[in-house]
């Protein structure tokens, strides 16, 4: 669970992080929660650990060269960490960092663009599946199209926002990731998006379509 505390941005703070981490610990105690936040300052890492988040999100294009060090300060402090990257720069930075948890994300926080298909055209820069590295996909994910075709290119998961928040579509974008057999990712760039397989590994026709080419002009470097 991301709880936001960018109040600038977002509207959310702190108070809100410990009433949410509450609330959640009271349904799930074993869900993590994760402040996110533009985080730029070791105190605010503090900030989290006090409030009794699990995780904070650090952002790759704010840090820059300053990642390695706040990964490390955050493992002492006993924070999980999600890098959140955009580029395939921003990826290998991660990897190089030995980032454990790694998000990309649709949106280009520095340029304030959305780019629809970037987590999709960035998925073959992770190792096979089984590995050690979690890898998430979010940004402006609005359906379970969406959803299914990045889970069928490698992603571990998916991160939804305004899509479900306070909507009845909830359960219905959890039961497309539970149900939902896929392909091991070492198959992500063979061009078996399309494919779905049920629990007995008998192929199934799969709902996606206008799939983009992994290798196409629109990558971004």
């Amino acid at each position: 669970v991301f709880v936001n505390v960018d109040y600038e941005a977002y509207g959310g703070d702190l108070s809100e992080l410990k009433s949410a981490i509450r609330a959640v610990r009271e349904a799930n105690p074993n869900a993590a929660v994760v402040m996110k936040d533009i985080v730029v300052d070791e105190i605010q890492l503090g900030l989290a650990k006090e409030a009794g988040a699990d995780g904070i999100l650090l952002i790759a294009a704010v840090l820059g060269p300053a990642l390695d060090n706040f990964l490390d300060q955050a493992t002492c402090m006993g924070l999980e960490t999600i890098v959140e990257c955009h580029t395939s720069n921003e990826v290998q930075a991660a990897l190089d960092a030995l980032a454990q948890n790694i998000m990309v994300t649709n949106y280009d926080r520095v340029k304030g663009e959305y780019h629809p298909d970037q987590a999709y055209k960035l998925a073959g820069l992770f190792p096979g599946g089984g590995g050690p590295i979690i890898t998430l996909a979010g940004g402006g994910i609005e359906t379970t199209d969406q959803m299914k075709k990045l889970l069928a290119v490698g992603y571990d998961s998916v991160v939804v926002g305004k899509a479900v928040m306070g909507s009845s579509r909830a359960l219905e974008f959890i039961k497309c990731a539970r149900d939902r057999t896929l392909l091991p990712a070492e198959f992500s760039q063979w061009g078996l998006e399309d494919m779905e397989f049920d629990p007995d590994g008998n192929y199934m026709e799969g709902p996606k379509t206008t799939v983009p080419s992994a290798g196409d002009e629109g990558t971004f470097e």
